[in-house]
């Protein structure tokens, strides 16, 4: 992937920075977090199952070179996004705002309560914030079997930028009410958290076409990279591995092909109408 010259002055990173040692599992911004994990595409056991521990202490210390350049590629990302994204609603007769995007390691305090690396990447409509721990991608390869690259690490963070232009456009808030109203079952709201999940990973590839026009920052292999991480974590990917069968009435995200193909047509559409996973999935 090739790198530009922008930086987003909306990142905060706190790696580095000391902290640790709050109270995980069994109170209510847990609660909310490990519902919005789920809603957006998470698997919440992992906060629920904290059963009120103490996290882990990180003692204060200097980032390495290496992390630096990890900074400044998510300042990179960051910048993009905002600047494609603010030409797409200009083009729509809309005003874009801006996400802000938080690096952490281990835990740290989000709008929606405490955020943990097992959570991987999210977005909180609290405040308006993506929370990306970078160990995910680590385990992106080694347990989900993902081609980790550049514009792995690209294509996550403009999934989780999608659901930030899903709380502007106010979908976010319609499929809450979905599920707050009670009057569906688990199975339905599964297939709303599915078409989420899907519009995002559109959203994602509406900002690829975008960016790669401004800046042509795609190389030979990108695609396929943000393809292979959007397999990855797809249900039948993960029930697969995890419980040796797949149900798709447990499915939350998608299946891989349908990431696919939905990260896809936003990226060769390039046309944010083109985005209504909701009446292609839920007729």
């Amino acid at each position: 992937m090739k790198w530009t010259n922008n930086r987003s002055g909306n990142v905060d990173d706190r790696r580095g920075s000391g902290g640790g040692g709050m109270l995980v599992g069994g109170g209510l911004g847990t609660m909310i977090i490990a519902a919005i994990v789920f809603f957006l595409g998470g698997d919440p056991s992992a906060i629920l199952s904290g059963g009120g521990s103490m996290g882990p202490q990180t003692e204060q210390r200097d980032l390495t070179a290496d992390e630096l350049k990890v900074r400044a590629f998510v300042q990179m990302i960051t910048f993009e996004n905002e600047r494609s994204w603010n030409q797409i609603f200009q083009e729509n007769g809309m005003q874009y705002e801006p996400a802000k995007v938080v690096m952490f390691e281990q835990m740290t305090q989000s709008g929606c309560g405490t955020a943990q690396a097992a959570m991987g990447p999210f977005y909180c409509p609290a405040d308006q914030t993506v929370y990306m721990d970078m160990s995910f991608f680590k385990e992106l390869q080694q347990r989900f079997g993902a081609q980790v690259t550049e514009f792995s690490v690209a294509y996550v963070m403009a999934h989780e930028m999608g659901h930030h232009v899903q709380n502007l456009l106010g979908t976010l808030q319609k499929t809450d009410q979905l599920r707050r109203s009670g009057q569906y079952s688990e199975s339905e709201m599964n297939r709303v958290s599915v078409a989420t999940e899907l519009q995002a990973d559109f959203y994602a590839g509406l900002w690829a076409k975008y960016t790669d026009n401004r800046e042509k920052i795609l190389e030979p292999g990108d695609l396929e990279a943000a393809i292979s991480a959007a397999e990855a974590v797809g249900d039948d990917n993960i029930q697969k591995r995890s419980q040796g069968y797949v149900n798709q009435e447990g499915f939350t995200h998608g299946s891989s092909a349908q990431r696919k193909e939905w990260f896809m047509k936003g990226y060769n559409t390039g046309d944010i109408r083109q985005g209504d996973t909701f009446n292609a999935l839920l007729k």
